[in-house]
């Protein structure tokens, strides 16, 4: 795989493709100054970012949009250049509701279809179908689904298009070997969040795992590249073709996650960080555990 900064799309299964690196915008929009996302967003498209991932209970889709608009103003940026991902939160779930709702994202962004929109339960999938026909996402894909949602939306009868994509928490702690394989068998593309890692936040955060970007590994094989711990974790995971949201505000950090296109580690290495596997989530949704649908009980 030959990625370089201008040019580190890889293709999804409907003819259409995704920039493997990508800016998570989810921020606690109680701690969060008004403007911050805005301003990481700008940031990030000048330093060369041409994917960000959002969602409405981000409740910052507004800033996202205005950013955009203002680079395509600027002619930095054309629409299509841009890569969006949105996505329909648990509660929203009803079938009734998917098309709603981006309708209401696609408001906020004052754009007129999102690149690819995703939903996490198994049973809005057709509503989903149906804004793809309807030109609101260009793809549609599924966020924490494990093997036997994917095989059921599969199976299904009358399956009008296959999702691209299944977002799920991916990293050197959690490196969802089997998961990973089995996507790549039914070409689906694995998008990784928290691919450094979380914050320590014990609200919503499973801390028993140390924290990633201190992991002597990782800080070893970045000394070699004069790279951070950081930019090696992103590296491992592009490297084999699975797409990265890292979320950052911070804007050295934002420009420093994008610089991982000009070094790539060696198949020794990517053994060596492969062996860091803890098989442990960081992010566990257990306020989702009661849930039928609850993904996270089956082994992947």
């Amino acid at each position: 795989m030959n990625l370089t900064a201008e040019s580190h799309r890889i293709p999804l299964s409907d003819g259409n493709s995704i920039p493997l690196l990508g800016l998570g915008t989810y921020a606690d929009p109680q701690k969060t100054p008004k403007g911050s996302c805005l301003e990481a967003v700008k940031i990030a498209i000048d330093a060369g970012y041409r994917h960000i991932d959002g969602a409405f209970v981000y409740f910052n889709e507004h800033e996202v949009g205005q950013a955009i608009r203002e680079k395509i103003a600027e002619g930095k940026i054309k629409r299509e250049d841009i890569f969006y991902c949105g996505k329909l939160w648990n509660t929203c779930h009803p079938p009734e509701l998917v098309r709603p709702t981006l309708e209401k994202t696609l408001k906020i962004l004052q754009l007129d279809y999102v690149d690819l929109y995703i939903i996490e339960l198994p049973m809005a999938f057709k509503a989903l179908e149906a804004c793809k026909d309807a030109g609101l996402a260009k793809s549609i894909g599924v966020s924490n689904f494990n093997r036997r949602q994917l095989e059921m939306i599969m199976n299904k009868p009358g399956l009008k298009y296959k999702p691209v994509s299944n977002q799920v928490e991916c990293h050197p702690y959690f490196t969802q070997p089997k998961l990973l394989e089995f996507c790549r068998q039914h070409d689906i593309i694995i998008v990784g969040y928290s691919p450094l890692g979380t914050s320590r936040d014990e609200s919503w955060v499973n801390v028993s795992s140390p924290p990633l970007l201190k992991d002597p590994v990782l800080n070893a094989i970045g000394k070699k590249y004069n790279k951070t711990a950081a930019q090696i974790a992103l590296r491992f995971n592009v490297q084999r073709g699975v797409v990265v949201i890292p979320k950052s505000f911070n804007p050295q950090r934002i420009r420093e996650n994008f610089q991982i296109f000009d070094f790539s580690l060696t198949e020794q290495e990517m053994k060596e960080i492969e062996a860091l596997n803890k098989n442990v989530r960081y992010v566990e949704l257990l306020m989702w555990r009661d849930h039928p649908e609850y993904p996270f009980n089956d082994e992947y």
